[in-house]
């Protein structure tokens, strides 16, 4: 019987097929919004099916809900069948290339005659597409440099949908009698951006009621393996699972090994092996024999080699085992040390809420500043103010200044579009009028290096912008940023005193860990920011920080830890 995933993506097939067909979008937009629905289910759809009510879930319609008890009974659809005889199904796989819209993909393969993905590839490097209708040589290179970040990608999911999940399983395990701990391992633990299937290791001494309890979670749709120290499931979305269970008095050890890095651990080895002690997954073993030493937790393992703990973002080879040994790891910055969200939206231009419902959500947060930077005129898709509008803003902030009080300071900003020529959407008098500048890359992301480096220098070196947002415009997992000089970038950044966002949304993340690192160390300042456009998007933050952790950096390297007089005197000395 099909999964949530898999009829999620039957849908989305149809939905890609019908667009490359011609079809009227409402009809391809009802079969996308299905599929969102489908995958985001917190039950299987075959349980909805059973008790006939497939109509309750959001986007599914009388059709639909019939479709989805066909592909249900029969795993197939009639209609798809039809479809593929229509519009070849390879050519689905060509939506996902980017820079290719369905309008030219129907044009390409009815004017060569191909459609796989290869020869496609072919075509373009042959030369064959920069002459069809429409096209031209710059064209055909943004199709080829689209295949290559395709080929690029990865079978990965964002840390944004592999946490709660985990988190999930985790609060169910604990619940089990006689489970003294719970926790994920591996990149997952580690706060990558991307991770593949779920690591969690649990502290028992009886693995039955574990290994029960984990394989009749709600929404799994396979169990791959059931055993007595390991089991692993397929959830209903595609995303996989695995349980270990280690004896408490071996959790440390286990747990240090599982959540890696390889090259973390490999120097780790290494060091016990320097000091006479081997290290595996279950003890300590003394090289020329002894008693074996049992860790209950992880402070044990790294204190036996007599290292700091170290805390798991910063565990990936680098400089931490040498920072350890001397006791001189930084106190990375946490969740708590956050007292402003400096890029926000409302209702003004795309975001879920207005300016009084996220002000309410932020001071329940505890913030101490929000700035509400909606989007600038030229950004149409996410309903960009004019200059008009922005005053019209700008008063009712005011107002809900006068509201608020003292309880929280709230800014007036626009995120500030930088055009494919560099310039910014408004003129520099309207900027100077703003308590802060948000400047950002949407479109004209494929630009050559030179010129899209060239680009955000502009507005790097703009005397009104205060933070470049997004820096590289990437989207996790589906598109890659934009393709910067980012040490040419950073160092400007240090010169001019403009902050770098990293964005805490767990599908952008930009700045990445590496770069963030690399601008700590040339003395830039960083700014973490949810870019929410709703109440939920505050609750994102976990994420920004995480990465700031795995950059190393300390509060102090972050100017939302700053009091709100410090950010205003910074802002003040900044024009």
């Amino acid at each position: 019987m099909m999964n949530n995933k898999q009829l999620a993506d039957t849908f989305t097939l149809i939905a890609d097929l019908l667009e490359i067909k011609g079809e009227i979008v409402f009809k391809t937009i009802a079969y996308r919004k299905a599929a969102e629905s489908l995958i985001g289910l917190t039950r299987d759809a075959s349980e909805y099916s059973k008790e006939r009510t497939l109509q309750e879930i959001p986007g599914v319609g009388k059709a639909i809900a019939e479709k989805i008890d066909e592909l249900l009974s029969t795993g197939k659809l009639e209609f798809l069948e039809k479809l593929k005889k229509e519009v070849h199904p390879d050519l689905a796989i060509w939506m996902k290339v980017p820079s290719l819209g369905p309008k030219k993909i129907a044009m390409i393969s009815r004017e060569l005659g191909i459609t796989s993905l290869a020869d496609l590839e072919k075509a373009a490097k042959a030369g064959k597409l920069k002459d069809l209708p429409g096209m031209g040589a710059k064209s055909e290179t943004a199709i080829l440099e689209g295949l290559a970040s395709l080929s690029r990608r990865t079978g990965r999911i964002s840390v944004g949908k592999a946490l709660p999940l985990a988190n999930e399983i985790i609060a169910a395990l604990k619940k089990v009698k006689g489970v003294v701990d719970a926790q994920p391992a591996g990149s997952l633990r580690r706060m990558r951006s991307t991770v593949g299937d779920l690591d969690i290791l649990v502290a028992a001494k009886d693995s039955k009621a574990v290994m029960e309890t984990f394989t009749t979670l709600p929404r799994i749709s396979r169990v791959l393996g059931k055993g007595e120290t390991k089991s692993s499931v397929e959830f209903s979305d595609g995303v996989r699972a695995q349980v270990w269970v280690h004896p408490p008095e071996k959790f440390g050890t286990a747990l240090q090994y599982a959540t890696g890095s390889k090259d973390h651990n490999v120097q780790l080895r290494q060091l016990a092996l320097d000091q006479g002690l081997s290290l595996s997954e279950h003890s300590f073993a003394k090289v020329k024999g002894g008693k074996e030493i049992f860790c209950a937790t992880e402070e044990e393992v790294y204190k036996t080699l007599g290292l700091q703990w170290i805390p798991p973002e910063l565990r990936e080879g680098r400089d931490e085992i040498a920072l350890a040994k001397a006791k001189k790891l930084p106190k990375l910055i946490e969740v708590k040390d956050i007292k402003s969200n400096l890029h926000m939206h409302s209702t003004y231009s795309d975001g879920a809420l207005s300016m009084l419902e996220m002000t309410k959500a932020a001071i329940k947060r505890g913030l101490k500043v929000i700035v509400f930077s909606d989007h600038s005129v030229s950004l149409g898709v996410a309903n960009g103010l004019s200059i008009e509008r922005h005053k019209q803003q700008a008063a009712e902030i005011k107002k809900l200044q006068k509201q608020f009080g003292d309880a929280i300071t709230i800014l007036h900003s626009s995120e500030v579009e930088i055009k494919a020529d560099g310039s910014l959407d408004y003129p520099d008098e309207f900027l100077a009028s703003l308590d802060l500048v948000v400047a950002s890359l949407h479109s004209s992301l494929r630009q050559p290096r030179e010129k899209i480096t060239e680009r955000l220098l502009q507005a790097v070196n703009n005397p009104h912008v205060d933070i470049i947002g997004h820096p590289t415009g990437r989207e996790i997992p589906d598109r890659e940023g934009a393709d910067l000089d980012m040490e040419v970038i950073l160092k400007a950044a240090a010169k001019s005193g403009v902050a770098m966002e990293m964005s805490a949304s767990p599908y952008r993340l930009d700045l990445d860990d590496h770069h963030a690192r690399r601008a700590k160390e040339l003395g830039v300042l960083l700014s973490i920011n949810t870019d929410a456009h709703s109440e939920a998007d505050y609750d994102m933050l976990p994420y920004g920080v995480a990465i700031a952790r795995r950059a190393g950096l300390a509060k102090e390297d972050v100017i939302n830890t700053w009091s709100p007089k410090k950010l205003l005197d910074w802002l003040k000395k900044r024009g």
